[in-house]
């Protein structure tokens, strides 16, 4: 375990917000999560926040109290078949790492997830999702550490409520209450690639033969050339959700923009780009001080150095006005404000 006091928060937040934290504490066990919330009143500030790698974190001033970071980086196999195999990770593996060793040994089904930034704790908090896969998909359970009493819980694939970028543990009643400290993970033995979703299939033209590291390489080109580096560019990856309406205000905005695009989510709902209704508006490429909309990407927020917290609030708030008087559909944050 260690302890670090009045600490920069910039290499712990992907936007690179220069904020400092009163105290952070990074625990190696659960074992030393356990003590540490056992004596809460000697070795924690309140308020107490668990992070990650902070992809997902917009820090808007010096947090006052304790930081918890998780540096659980184990990988173990916990059932094994001639088809699949269950593994549990532990939450401080970075979450492309872990990708990549699944892709090198041969477990099958995370490859679209290639390049996403974070840990694997945050892969199950976030359900992070792309081109067509969702960790949702291939998580059995998820084990967690009170982080009131420091007893163990461990939730069902169907107890995390998964839905699209959103688990139980970023519902009002669960938020905060838990540290994930390690996922179970169902992989299979067989290589079955997702192609559907955006652009992959062309982009594996040049290829004569696909594997599982073919197409993990060609996810993370696609990646690249879409998304700014977060050690070049600060941010978050995409800052907005795309929002889900119904066919019926989806048709009357096709009669209006007969090339919007669009995914199917159910017979009566429509995922529509948020980062097509954001370029539409004219805000691509364009900033609001040292805070922008990326160039490439209209989905994401950056900060072209030197942005506060309350700069990238702002022109989030700019640009979901603009989409709103657009489109009539209000798109919101993926990021949390903290």
């Amino acid at each position: 375990m260690k302890k670090y006091t009045d600490i920069s928060l910039k290499p712990y937040n992907t936007f690179g917000i220069d904020v400092n934290a009163k105290c952070m504490l990074q625990y190696d066990s659960v074992q030393e999560l356990q003590h540490i919330i056992s004596h809460r009143d000697e070795m924690l500030a309140e308020p107490v926040l668990h992070i990650g790698s902070g992809s997902n974190l917009l820090f808007l001033d010096d947090f006052p109290g304790t930081i918890l970071f998780s540096n659980i980086r184990h990988l173990d196999i916990v059932t094994e078949n001639a088809e699949s195999l269950t593994v549990n990770v532990g939450s401080g593996m970075v979450m492309d790492d872990f990708i990549a060793l699944c892709v090198s040994r041969g477990w099958y089904g995370l490859e679209n997830l290639s390049l996403i930034p974070g840990q694997v704790g945050a892969s199950a908090v976030q359900n992070i999702g792309a081109y067509g896969v969702e960790a949702a998909d291939y998580i059995v359970a998820v084990h967690c550490i009170s982080l009131q009493d420091g007893s163990e819980r461990l939730f069902s694939n169907a107890e995390c409520n998964y839905s699209y970028r959103h688990s139980i543990f970023k519902e009002p009643g669960t938020k905060g209450h838990y540290a994930v400290v390690s996922v179970d993970y169902k992989l299979n033995k067989t290589f079955v690639p997702r192609l559907e979703y955006g652009g992959i299939r062309r982009a594996l033209q040049p290829h004569t033969t696909l594997t599982a590291q073919t197409l993990r390489e060609t996810i993370i080109e696609i990646r690249r050339q879409k998304l700014p580096d977060p050690q070049v560019l600060g941010n978050a990856g995409s800052f907005f959700m795309n929002p889900i309406i119904s066919k019926e205000q989806f048709s009357a905005l096709q009669q209006r923009y007969p090339d919007i695009p669009s995914y199917i989510v159910d017979e009566d709902h429509i995922k529509v780009p948020a980062g097509w209704m954001i370029e539409q508006c004219g805000w691509k490429g364009r900033s609001l001080g040292q805070a922008a909309v990326h160039d490439r990407q209209a989905l994401v927020l950056v900060n072209k150095g030197g942005a506060t917290g309350a700069d990238i609030v702002n022109l989030c708030e700019t640009v979901r006005a603009a989409v709103q008087e657009t489109f009539g559909i209000k798109i919101s944050p993926e990021v949390n404000f903290i």
